[in-house]
């Protein structure tokens, strides 16, 4: 896999999964954050970590699906465990490798 050319690219996959999972987004940001690699708001803003940029595609595009699915989903209950297996497979194995990341970085996904 390979990194995101800029955040035009990013972004553009990001309303393509909205589109497709039927979300509307009200806002779309990729900026620094310190402590997390993406939140949403129920307004429907969304906020990305910039570093999301320089990681494989996958591991972004497991980072885009979980914060979409946040926008019908608030919680990581059945539901959402559901929707995230139909749309991305075994998402845990995006979960484990943000982990190692974030271990190495002192970033998380929340």
């Amino acid at each position: 896999m390979t990194a995101w050319r800029d955040r035009g690219e990013f972004k553009a996959r990001v309303h393509e999964w909205a589109s497709k999972l039927d979300v509307e987004i009200t806002g779309l940001y990729v900026r620094p954050m310190s402590r997390k690699w993406a939140s949403c708001s129920t307004a429907g803003t969304l906020s990305f970590n910039d570093e999301l940029l320089d990681l494989d595609r996958d591991l972004g595009e497991y980072v885009i699906v979980h914060e979409l699915l946040h926008l019908r989903v608030p919680n990581h209950g059945r539901l959402w465990k559901s929707l995230m297996r139909a749309h991305l497979g075994d998402y845990e194995r995006f979960e484990e490798r943000l982990r190692a990341k974030s271990a190495e970085d002192t970033t998380s996904i929340q």
